[in-house]
C-alpha cells in the first residue's frame, strides 16, 4: 500500500530540472520514470552503436588474417572476402537499425503504438535484398567450385593415405601412373594395401612418416585415402582441402606457385593423437625435385627387401 501512495506521489511531482543538475548550483529532484526510460534507451541503442562499430573496426584493424597463399587458389581468398563484406555490411545495417528502434520506439507516456501486422511493401524489399545478398554469396563460390573440381589433363597425380596418426604418399613411377590398391591387401610389408600383381604398381613411388615434395608450377590432382577414420589433408597455404573418409577415394587440385616448406595438418578430428598428426610439404624447381624423387624406394624394391627379410629370418636356426 505505502508503494502505491509513493508511485503516485513520483508521478505527481512538480516538473523541475534533473538531480544531476545540482553539480551546478540547480535545484535538486528526482528523475520522472519516463525520463529515467528516455536514459535507458539511449543507453542501449548506444551499446548497439558500439557494438557494431567496434565489430567493423576489429575486422579492418585485426593483426590474425590469412598465411600468404602459396597456390593458384587466390580465388578462394576472394570469395571469401565477398562473403565478408556482404555478412558485414548486413550485420552492420541491422545492428545500427536495431539501436535506432530502441531509441525510437521506446515507450512514451502520451505515445500509443500502432497496429500493423503486415507490409507487403517492405516484406517484398526485404524478400529481393535477401536473395540477392544470397546469390551474391553463392554465385563466386558455384564458380570457384566448378574450377576446384576440373582438374587439367596435364596434372599430375599424387596420393596421400591418412592413418592414426600419419601421412603416407604414393607417386607414379616411370610409367606415369598410380596402381591399382585395395584396402583388403593391407598387411605389415603392404601397408598402403597396392596390389601386387598390378603391373602398374611396381614403379610406384612410397613414401612413408616423411615429406612430400613437389615441383612449382606443375598442377596436382591430391588423391585422398583413408586407411581408419575421417581426415583431412589441409596445408593452409594451398588453401585447398577436402575430408578423406574410409573406402572413398575424394580428390582435388592445385598448383604450387611459391617455393618453401609448408606444414601439412589434419583438419577432422581423428582421435587423441590429432594433434600430433603433421607434416610438411617441400615445394622446390623441377631439378631438385627430380633429384630427390630418384633416392626414394618403390614398391617393387620395398617388396623385395621385405621379402628377403622374411626367407632371413626363417632360415635362421
Amino acid at each position: 500500500m505505502a508503494k502505491a501512495v509513493l508511485l503516485e506521489q513520483l508521478r505527481t511531482f512538480p516538473p523541475c530540472k534533473r538531480a544531476s543538475d545540482k553539480k551546478r548550483g540547480k535545484p535538486w529532484r528526482f528523475t520522472s520514470p519516463a525520463e529515467d526510460r528516455d536514459d535507458q534507451g539511449m543507453g542501449v541503442a548506444l551499446v548497439f552503436i558500439l557494438v557494431a562499430v567496434g565489430s567493423v573496426l576489429f575486422h579492418i584493424f585485426s593483426p590474425w588474417w590469412w598465411t600468404p597463399i602459396a597456390s593458384n587458389w587466390g580465388s578462394i581468398d576472394d570469395t571469401i572476402i565477398i562473403t565478408f563484406w556482404i555478412t558485414g555490411i548486413v550485420f552492420t545495417a541491422v545492428v545500427v537499425f536495431m539501436g535506432y528502434c530502441v531509441y525510437r520506439f521506446r515507450h512514451r507516456e502520451a505515445g500509443q503504438a500502432a497496429y500493423e501486422p503486415e507490409n507487403k511493401r517492405l516484406e517484398g524489399w526485404l524478400t529481393l535484398g535477401t536473395a540477392l545478398g544470397v546469390a551474391a554469396m553463392l554465385a563466386p563460390g558455384l564458380y570457384v567450385w566448378h574450377q576446384y573440381v576440373t582438374v587439367p589433363k596435364e596434372a599430375t597425380e599424387v596420393e596421400v593415405i591418412g592413418r592414426q596418426w600419419q601421412w603416407s604418399y604414393r607417386l607414379p613411377g616411370k610409367d606415369g601412373k598410380l596402381g591399382k590398391s585395395d584396402v583388403q591387401n593391407i598387411s605389415t610389408d603392404n601397408p598402403l594395401g597396392l596390389d601386387p600383381n598390378d603391373a602398374a604398381s611396381q614403379d610406384d613411388v612410397i613414401i612413408e612418416s616423411d615429406d612430400l615434395h613437389l615441383p612449382i608450377g606443375k598442377p596436382v590432382k591430391v588423391l585422398l585415402r583413408s586407411i581408419d577414420v575421417l581426415h583431412d589433408f589441409y596445408v593452409p597455404e594451398f588453401r585447398a582441402k577436402m575430408d578423406m573418409i574410409p573406402g572413398v577415394v575424394t580428390s582435388y587440385w592445385f598448383t604450387p606457385t611459391r617455393t618453401g616448406t609448408f606444414e601439412v595438418l589434419c583438419a577432422e578430428l581423428c582421435g587423441v593423437g590429432h594433434s600430433q598428426m603433421r607434416g610438411k610439404v617441400l615445394v622446390e624447381q623441377q631439378e631438385q625435385n627430380q633429384a630427390w624423387l630418384e633416392t626414394q624406394q618403390t614398391f617393387a624394391q620395398i617388396a623385395a627387401r621385405s621379402k628377403t627379410a622374411a626367407t632371413t629370418d626363417t632360415a635362421r636356426p
